[in-house]
């Protein structure tokens, strides 16, 4: 039995929102993308979680150059609601999450066991620094979360990549989103692209965006600059303001001469339980199409 006593490093913030709220977005994968890193040059590209005792988790973190990663994950102890949760570390240690009301919003503090390789100085600020990254997250009101989806498909990248991007076959796996879904454009980077459905009267609405990367078989980066009523862009105002900046990702990787296809997109609030019920739909309709033309 190992009886040596570990340094037990303390980290705390206040965060003016309610605990529900804090609670929310410290615990639920879809926030935690978006505020798990400790400086800017890092972030985590994806994180599940069973939250419930004797339930696990994992964030994958990597820096933004992709030069590195690690996953950090662990097991839960104990779980309860809006007051505390713990969990043992894959490497043995332990950590308690507490919630707190205080005049000033919610007090979350975070305990956990020192590692050895480290100085106790460079994790504590490592770990405050997440914490801050979540506090400025929760106060700003973020209209978006980032969701992410992945499924392995029984073709090689290129292939997966000619079916996913060609129109025929792009408006047949996106019909799941809308019925007559297209695109206007071309897919070269630093392009402008309209992504539209066919109205009644043939008027075309959708979405305005950019190409930001393009890496065939690869890669593909899209960001969303408006939307488009009528064939009209509207790319100022509040009707836009929610997606105005949002990032639509698409990474292929190789596995075994297949490949899996991982979706990483901005959403608002509003449409989450949408694109989480539609999203597996549509990557279900693109595998049927890549295996049926492999």
């Amino acid at each position: 039995m190992d009886t040596t006593q570990k340094t037990k490093i303390t980290v705390c913030t206040v965060v003016d929102a309610t605990l529900e709220k804090v609670w929310e977005y410290f615990t639920l994968p879809k926030h935690i993308v978006n505020w798990n890193f400790a400086s800017p040059d890092w972030h985590t590209t994806k994180a599940e979680s069973d939250f419930q005792p004797g339930g696990s988790f994992t964030s994958r973190m990597e820096a933004k150059d992709g030069s590195m990663g690690f996953d950090f994950g662990g097991v839960y102890q104990e779980v309860e609601t809006h007051s505390h949760y713990s969990y043992i570390m894959e490497d043995g240690r332990t950590v308690k999450v507490t919630f707190e009301k205080v005049p000033d919003g919610v007090k979350l503090t975070e305990i956990f066991d020192a590692e050895m390789d480290n100085s106790v100085d460079m994790q504590k600020n490592g770990w405050q620094a997440i914490l801050d990254n979540f506090k400025t997250y929760t106060e700003s009101g973020a209209k978006l979360v980032t969701l992410h989806f992945e499924i392995l498909i029984q073709n090689t990248r290129e292939e997966v990549y000619r079916n996913m991007l060609e129109k025929p076959t792009y408006e047949e796996w996106t019909d799941v989103f809308s019925p007559g879904s297209t695109y206007i454009g071309t897919w070269e980077e630093g392009t402008k692209i309209y992504f539209v459905a066919q109205g009644e009267e043939g008027n075309q609405n959708g979405m305005v965006s950019r190409i930001i990367k393009n890496d065939p078989g690869k890669h593909v980066d899209i960001e969303h600059l408006g939307e488009l009523k009528e064939g009209v862009e509207i790319l100022e105002g509040k009707e836009v303001e929610m997606w105005k900046g949002a990032h639509e990702k698409y990474t292929l990787e190789e596995k075994g001469g297949n490949t899996v296809v991982k979706v990483d997109l901005d959403s608002s609030m509003e449409f989450d339980e949408y694109f989480t019920g539609m999203w597996p739909k549509a990557l279900d309709k693109l595998k049927e199409i890549c295996e049926r033309n492999g």
